[in-house]
């Protein structure tokens, strides 16, 4: 979404839908990004055609498809101060939200710092972590959810062949750039942003596919958990796999013959 990290999140090119929308420093939020995804949503079908929808986190890919209500960012400093509890004394500061919101606490690990935040964030506004809308709400149309999946051999040469490339494309550079000018905390969080901009090329490099293949592991965890998922070997020629998917949407009446 952000301009000027087109080399690192490997930005697609038009027709593709909010790319390179926001300056580094705008702290784009969950609930922003759902509204702009569903009108884009809204405006494919609305011309007759198939919008193809492709993520990312569990949290945004569900927003995008689903109605599921978000509560509204933390108000100025929340965090912060929430953050300066958690500093302090990590322990304590999951004591309190066992005291705040118990359920919560029980699904969050106390050295998971960013959710033991978002947590207290919630539970002092009146809401919960605990909630299990992420999986259950309902999608809003008809959806063909697909799941690639890779041998885990073959997952990493992908990874480290895109990131050499994205050293070749100039990545340093254009991370250290956007670094130069504040990103917000959103764009702080983009995977390597931080670490080409600060460390030597091959420490990065390793840096990023350490946390690519990590990210991988969560995916697979959080996929596991949608029920109507269509798992699809994406160890083949592209045009295998998307005739593949393209089977599954026509055999559900999604696409015309």
């Amino acid at each position: 979404m952000f301009r000027g990290l087109e080399v690192l999140t490997a930005a697609p090119d038009y027709p593709a839908r909010l790319v390179s929308i926001f300056d580094v420093d705008h702290d784009v939020s969950v609930a922003e990004f759902q509204a702009l995804a569903q009108a884009a949503i809204d405006e494919v079908l609305a011309v007759g055609k198939t919008p193809v929808v492709v993520g990312g986190s569990g949290l945004y890919l569900r927003a995008a498809l689903t109605e599921l209500r978000l509560p509204p960012p933390p108000a100025t400093g929340v965090r912060e101060r929430w953050e300066e509890v958690y500093d302090a004394d990590p322990a304590r500061a999951h004591e309190l939200l066992a005291e705040l919101d118990a359920p919560a606490a029980t699904r969050v690990h106390p050295n998971d710092r960013r959710r033991v935040v978002r947590a207290l964030e919630l539970a002092e506004s009146g809401a919960t972590l605990a909630g299990d809308a992420l999986w259950t709400a309902p999608l809003r149309h008809p959806t063909l959810l697909v799941g690639l999946d890779l041998p885990q051999d073959v997952l990493e040469d992908r990874i480290r062949a895109r990131a050499a490339w994205m050293l070749e494309q100039g990545v340093v550079a254009e991370a250290q750039a956007a670094v130069a000018r504040g990103p917000s905390r959103a764009a702080g969080k983009v995977m390597g942003l931080v670490d080409f901009a600060e460390l030597g090329a091959d420490d990065a490099r390793e840096a990023l596919v350490a946390n690519n293949l990590r990210l991988a592991r969560y995916q697979r965890k959080w996929l596991r958990r949608l029920p109507e998922l269509v798992p699809v070997d994406a160890n083949r020629p592209p045009a295998t796999v998307a005739d593949e998917i393209l089977a599954a949407a026509r055999e559900r009446g999604m696409l015309s013959a």
